[in-house]
């Protein structure tokens, strides 16, 4: 999908592609876009798959913005809990920060062994923490 503009409103990102459609995502779906200070939401970067808030670490890959948004539990998760760093989950995952966005979304389903996977990283995260110390 060819993107032709990104632009920003008081409540979402839009997006326009080569052929003329549009869609947006509102900000209030995402913890961390929701809460974000003007300067942060302007601050992002575009590839060929998606948006990437430098600031903020929160991605959304661009079929999302056509996609009958479905409720699941990599959602529900990571909105309850959006101190944890997508991007970095992915990162331990071996996994584009694109292709996590899409499974939070709900574009993308992870199978079952890739859903696993993601619990077992998130597991050993929470692990990691209970441990430190300062």
């Amino acid at each position: 999908m060819e993107i032709t503009k990104i632009w920003l409103t008081d409540d979402a990102v839009h997006i326009r592609t080569a052929d003329g459609r549009e869609g947006k995502e509102l900000f209030a779906n995402y913890a961390r876009l929701r809460n974000a200070p003007r300067e942060a939401l302007e601050d992002y970067t575009a590839n060929a798959f998606g948006i990437h808030w430098n600031l903020l670490n929160e991605d959304l890959a661009f079929e999302s913005f056509f996609q009958e948004k479905r409720d699941n539990p990599l959602y529900r998760l990571f909105l309850a809990y959006p101190e944890i760093n997508v991007s970095a989950v992915a990162r331990r995952l071996g996994i584009s920060q694109s292709l996590m966005a899409q499974y939070i979304g709900g574009s993308k389903r992870p199978s079952a062994e890739r859903a696993n996977a993601i619990v077992e990283i998130l597991r050993k995260i929470g692990s990691e923490l209970s441990t430190a110390s300062l």
